[in-house]
């Protein structure tokens, strides 16, 4: 077992904090990151700024607009999770547009992952047919994503998967939401039919009774735009994520 399934214990609860790297500046996302483990979450995702998103609401683009904006680069990136490890043993994934990845060739980013001590891709334009694209490395796992809608396509995405299963919680694009889905808890139980691995479901979830009500069926929660939000509020401040963090799990 990796570093993502030994992290994602069935039975607990769970959550997954979301950040864009180089958001208020590269040099305090290794900051971040730690107060999020501090904080307790049991993963980190990691964003690439990417000036297309597909998948990002408003305030996660707002977030990506603020790191270009400040010249950040994959290998700026890279070098914050090597300072990351030096301190860390936490699970990181990159959510990552295929763009990035095609430029800076698949096999040479996935190789940088493996040294670095990147876990797993969350890559959210590249659909499970074209996946071939990418070279094999085993130590780096490609996170499917579940929608609301795949239907009778769960099977297929999620049966070789390793790491965990996202499960997207809403239609649309990412961003703070006051309820999640009925149909959400439906989907992961679903998912669990064909994969042992975790299945976290993500997308709207803002605060602790949120957090919560997913850990009854999911094997964890993933939240990203209200962590997000508390950066920009703060300049970047590690102790008031790690403090906000903190609270999701209360």
């Amino acid at each position: 077992m990796g570093r993502i399934e030994n992290a994602l214990k069935k039975g607990e609860k769970n959550l997954i904090a979301y950040l864009t790297a180089g958001d208020p500046c590269i040099e305090k996302t290794p900051e971040l990151v730690l107060g999020m483990e501090r904080g307790g979450a049991a993963l980190v995702e990691i964003g690439i700024p990417y000036s297309d998103p597909l998948a990002d609401g408003p305030v996660i683009q707002a977030a990506s607009t603020r790191a270009l904006s400040k010249d950040i680069s994959i290998e700026k990136i890279f070098d914050a999770v090597e300072k990351i490890r030096k301190e860390s043993q936490i699970p990181l994934v990159f959510l990552v547009y295929y763009n990035t990845i095609h430029n800076y060739g698949g096999e040479e980013f996935l190789k940088k992952c493996e040294e670095t001590g990147v876990d797993g891709l969350i890559i959210p334009d590249l659909p499970m047919e074209e996946q071939k694209e990418l070279p094999k490395n085993a130590s780096v796992s490609i996170i499917p994503l579940v929608a609301l809608n795949s239907g009778d396509r769960i099977e297929n995405i999620v049966k070789d998967a390793t790491g965990f299963v996202y499960c997207i919680s809403s239609f649309g694009v990412t961003g703070t939401r006051d309820t999640i889905s009925n149909k959400a808890s439906e989907i992961v139980s679903e998912i669990k039919k064909y994969t042992d691995i975790p299945v976290a479901l993500g997308f709207g979830i803002s605060h602790n009774k949120m957090v919560e009500d997913v850990n009854r069926y999911a094997d964890a929660a993933i939240v990203g735009s209200a962590i997000v939000k508390v950066i920009e509020k703060t300049k970047g401040s590690a102790k008031e994520v790690e403090d906000f963090v903190a609270s999701l799990l209360r």
